[in-house]
């Protein structure tokens, strides 16, 4: 086998040891629909149909982690309320929510509700049927 051909072996079988991880592993998805993917963190009491229960999990861990508040008085991030309107206006038409910013400890937090089937990954089944 010559170099360019065992580089790219290489290549490959990193892609696949990667792919393999993904499931199981704590890196999150560069697509919220791949979460779908990940059914190591997939749990009976965070499958929802009902959108209401959808929207108290994301609005209960909302409050339960605030986002930081600048120190000049500016908003660093849309409202709760907001978040909400704009929430409850798509997860009805199959858009996933994602909302993502930085905790007063300057940790990254990201809370997700993904529809599934999912709009955007009609391929990948759902981890958990409906209840």
């Amino acid at each position: 086998m010559n170099p360019e051909d065992k580089k790219q072996q290489s290549v490959l079988d990193r892609y696949r040891e990667a792919a393999a991880e993904f499931q199981t592993g704590s890196v999150p998805p560069t697509m919220s629909g791949y979460w779908l993917l990940k059914r190591s963190q997939v749990s009976a009491d965070r499958t929802w149909t009902d959108l209401g229960t959808a929207m108290a999990w994301l609005e209960k861990s909302y409050q339960a982690n605030p986002p930081f508040e600048r120190a000049d008085g500016k908003v660093a991030y849309s409202s709760l309320d907001t978040k909400l309107e704009y929430a409850i206006d798509v997860l009805p038409r199959g858009v996933d929510v994602s909302w993502v910013y930085y905790l007063p400890s300057k940790s990254l937090i990201s809370l997700s509700a993904v529809c599934c089937p999912n709009h955007f990954h009609p391929d990948i089944p759902c981890p958990l049927p409906p209840a």
